[in-house]
């Protein structure tokens, strides 16, 4: 009887990446030869940079650069162990205690990466007679999240308080109701209603978490986040964050009240069973957090490009959806033709992301166009100029062209 690799027949089946680089069309894993800044360098060609989560530009700054460095002499390169057994540095601590002041909350603990937090906190705090309420729209990260908790998983659609409201009516009374939602929609841009889920979580006696990956250090005082922003830090149960965007870095971290904190570093299984940030992303943090906290210029600076690129982008007739942030989709709404846009706009001196199925609908694929407080608006204004010169080549329905 002959052999059959079931395995090899499965993965042999997958033909989308072979078939997009065939037709030179494929824009994953595209090489950077430099630093992450408004320009990279790729294929020895530079490049403006519109597809980074660097939201204020702090990647490449001496003093984040020096304290990783330091870190990485002091303590070496690695803990080798989890933060539950031999992978706990004082300098953990100190980050932690800073990150819970910062936002509001009683106590923090940090996670190997963003994806690990939303995995463990979501898993163990939902069990089998819980419920876990997800926008529709939320990162991989939460749904995943959900899927590990035993708890039964229920989505509203993006971002309606209506449809909100009718999910969690239908609940039963018992059991722990957990709204999971970004802060800022990490593809569309656009913000939680978060005083309305408010509203409706004190009406229905569930709890909040708030995914605050791409909100810290762009919403609220000094880039204290969504809840910052709404005023309502009080209100909100579980805060999230990530290192890899606002803070130059890598890992995650979840802050809470003491007891929820206690909770997590007992229960949550991304924590235990995996190792501990390096020494030198745990300082890096700690350098990135005491920029943002002294120099709230760059958050203004960044929202200054914010809006000046709304418009710009509004002028040429292009279609953003409903962005209120730092993140400004365009809408192309076919997955080929989008792959075609960001190649030939990389070909133009312009890098950005392509966002297609089955991440999001493809009659909503789009291009992640997505700004750093270091950005100028003259790199701005090429961006945009390159970005209608390709809509006309390709008769797209984005430029003023065709209004």
């Amino acid at each position: 009887m002959s052999y059959k690799n079931k395995l090899k027949e499965k993965v042999s089946a997958f033909r989308a990446s072979a078939e997009a680089k065939e037709k030179g069309l494929y824009p994953y894993f595209r090489p950077i030869e430099s630093e992450q800044c408004t320009e990279v360098i790729i294929n020895g060609k530079k490049v403006l940079m519109f597809g980074s989560n660097s939201y204020l530009g702090l990647t490449n700054h001496p003093k984040i650069k020096e304290a990783a460095i330091n870190a990485t002499k002091k303590y070496g390169t690695g803990c080798a162990g989890s933060r539950f057994l031999n992978g706990t540095l004082d300098i953990h601590i100190e980050l932690e205690r800073q990150l819970a002041e910062f936002v509001g909350k009683d106590a923090a603990i940090t996670f190997s990466t963003g994806f690990q937090v939303n995995l463990g906190v979501i898993s163990s705090l939902t069990g089998r007679h819980d419920y876990v309420i997800l926008d529709e729209y939320d990162h991989a990260s939460i749904i995943d999240g959900g899927r590990l908790s035993f708890g039964n998983k229920v989505k509203f659609k993006h971002n309606d308080m209506s449809s909100l409201e009718q999910t969690i009516a239908k609940l039963p009374e018992e059991g722990l109701k957990l709204i999971v939602v970004d802060g800022i929609f990490s593809m569309e841009g656009d913000i939680a209603k978060l005083d309305k889920i408010v509203e409706i979580a004190e009406k229905y006696d569930a709890n909040i978490m708030v995914d605050d990956a791409h909100s810290l250090g762009v919403l609220g005082d000094h880039g204290k986040g969504t809840a910052s922003h709404f005023g309502l830090t009080d209100k909100v149960d579980l805060i999230m964050g990530t290192f890899s965007k606002s803070f130059a870095s890598l890992g995650g971290f979840i802050a809470a009240d003491n007891q929820t904190i206690e909770y997590l570093k007992h229960h949550a299984r991304s924590l235990i069973f995996s190792a501990s940030i390096t020494p030198a992303s745990t300082a890096a943090v700690a350098a990135a957090l005491n920029i943002i906290k002294t120099e709230p210029e760059r958050i203004e600076r960044l929202w200054d490009l914010t809006h000046y690129s709304f418009n710009t982008l509004k002028g040429e007739g292009f279609d953003i959806g409903n962005s209120e942030s730092p993140i400004i989709p365009l809408y192309i709404r076919d997955d080929h033709k989008t792959f075609i846009y960001t190649n030939q706009l990389m070909d133009e001196g312009v890098f950005v992301n392509p966002v297609v199925s089955p991440a999001i609908d493809s009659d909503s694929s789009l291009i992640r166009f997505s700004l750093m407080a270091t950005h100028t608006k003259e790199q701005i204004d090429f961006a945009v100029d390159k970005m209608v010169k390709v809509a006309k080549r390709m008769n797209l329905p984005l430029g003023n062209h065709n209004n």
